[in-house]
């Protein structure tokens, strides 16, 4: 991430006039906050939480968090 696309950066992109630097943000954006998910996910499964509790934390359903996580996690060889 380079000082353009720092957090606040991109949020005040994302009010720019200019669709392309609009849209640029929220593309930008979307990945952070997938790169964010993915970190807290991990954290918490590090640390016990079942997929039901991050599911409630995230308000999504267990199936959903788990079918977006686990084979990843296994990949990684964080998961049975």
């Amino acid at each position: 991430m380079g000082a353009e696309d720092t957090p606040a950066s991109l949020a005040g992109q994302v009010t720019d006039k200019n669709p392309e630097i609009g849209l640029q943000a929220v593309v930008a954006l979307r990945r952070l906050l997938e790169e964010l998910e993915r970190v807290h996910v991990d954290n918490a499964r590090n640390q016990g939480w079942s997929w039901q509790s991050i599911a409630t934390s995230l308000n999504v359903s267990r199936q959903s968090v788990h079918e977006k996580h686990a084979s990843r996690r296994k990949a990684e060889g964080k998961e049975k």
